[in-house]
């Protein structure tokens, strides 16, 4: 059974940090393209970091750039996202998705975490 599971959301305060993982069963992350999305209420879903293991390929939306870190970890099979100096901007629900082409469009990823929630306020 294909499951990504995403954990390490949280409250945390302006300029705070968290550390976002996504675990993958039933198929190896390094054979897919990684992407971090989130949701804010009201929103459309927004692509935030992508990883390709393959070429090591990474993307960041501007607004996460020198901020957020995207990483993959082969033996656990998971990938995480680190996020610093958090903005009440950034609070949104988090997902992890595995798909085949590096891109920034959700319609191109196969497999959905069931996403978490970040809330940075003060």
């Amino acid at each position: 059974q294909v499951q990504l599971v995403e954990s390490g959301g949280g409250l945390v305060q302006p300029g705070g940090s968290l550390k976002l993982s996504c675990a993958a069963s039933g198929f190896t992350l390094d054979d897919y393209i990684i992407g971090w999305f989130r949701q804010a209420p009201g929103k459309e879903r927004e692509a935030v970091s992508c990883i390709s293991s393959s070429n090591g390929g990474r993307y960041y939306r501007d607004s996460v750039k020198g901020r957020f870190t995207i990483s993959g970890d082969s033996a656990k099979n998971t990938v995480y996202l680190q996020m610093n100096s958090l903005k009440s901007e950034d609070t949104a629900v988090y997902y992890c998705a595995a798909g085949n082409s590096f891109s920034t469009r959700p319609m191109l990823y196969d497999y959905w975490g069931q996403g978490t929630q970040v809330t940075v306020s003060s």
